[in-house]
């Protein structure tokens, strides 16, 4: 490790052309200049994969001991910094820097292309990927391609099957977080967004906003093929499959495909045999509601 601390203090470079007190130490990898020769050193870790801090609980390596310290706070708990609006606490001080940018409403990161701001520079990166096209994170099992690292994870469980949020009341599980904490106001009844027109309550905000779309009319999400308009951007997305033919929903029994949940579960019907709608007049079961309608014009 000294050898290479030693190899790293060699290739230091001095710049003579910036004073002292400013940034004199440039690295010659990628020009970055620091005004200290140790943070020099630190940084060119970065492109060596030197990792000398370890983690003596799980081992994982840092090129930092600050790094090493923060991560051992996921061990022992700690969480040091705290937000003074809503007592929240995290594990280091850029974490609460960016939480309360919630509060405050700063959003520091602009696209250069639609002006759109950001509080953190990951979500203007990856929001600037809709501009540019670009879909780095590609799917081994299908080839389909995400913006984020994140959502092809949670694509993956597609395929993988893993569901790990689970309901701690009736063992329900997702495959993301965000879709647990839906399905647990069907448990709590709370409906905290409420619509100021109508007064009609909704368990997520989201909610909220599609809902009041109906009050305005507006449906801002229009196809490019025939000009259809919808007002909601996953419903624009399902019908754009009636152009590109894309059946993205198939059936583990015989491989048909679909380019609906819904038509996939109706179908898969067929082959478990349940006939969940009843008709209330002559118990005649079917598979579907659409089927069990038609039905009840023959009463």
């Amino acid at each position: 490790m000294n050898e290479q601390l030693n190899v790293l203090s060699d290739e230091c470079t001095y710049s003579s052309d910036t004073n002292r007190g400013e940034r004199p130490y440039l690295c010659e990898v990628c020009n970055r200049a620091y005004t200290h020769k140790s943070s020099l050193v630190t940084h060119q870790r970065i492109h060596s994969d030197e990792c000398p801090y370890t983690c003596d609980v799980c081992n994982k390596a840092f090129s930092q001991n600050s790094n090493l310290i923060i991560h051992q706070r996921i061990h022992s708990g700690e969480r040091p910094y705290i937000c003074d609006v809503c007592n929240k606490a995290y594990t280091d001080k850029k974490s609460l820097i960016i939480h309360q940018r919630i509060h405050n409403g700063e959003r520091p990161y602009n696209c250069d292309v639609c002006s759109k701001a950001f509080s953190q520079k990951g979500h203007l990166v990856a929001h600037q990927r809709i501009h540019s096209g670009e879909r780095p994170y590609v799917c081994v099992a299908c080839n389909k391609a995400f913006i984020t690292n994140s959502t092809l994870i949670r694509h993956q469980r597609i395929h993988s099957g893993e569901r790990p949020y689970v309901c701690d009341v009736c063992n329900k599980a997702f495959i993301k977080n965000s879709r647990l904490i839906r399905h647990q106001c069907i448990h709590s009844g709370e409906r905290p967004y409420v619509c100021d027109i109508c007064k009609k309550a909704f368990n997520r905000h989201s909610g909220l906003v599609t809902h009041k779309l109906t009050h305005s009319g507006e449906r801002p999400y229009a196809c490019e093929v025939c000009n259809r308009a919808f007002n909601l951007q996953t419903n624009l997305k399902r019908h754009q499959r009636i152009h590109t033919g894309e059946c993205p929903y198939v059936c583990g029994v015989c491989n048909k495909a679909f380019n609906l949940q819904t038509n996939l579960k109706r179908h898969q019907r067929l082959h478990t045999g349940v006939r969940s709608y009843v008709c209330d007049l002559c118990n005649k079961t079917f598979s579907d509601k659409s089927s069990l309608i038609k039905h009840t014009c023959v009463h």
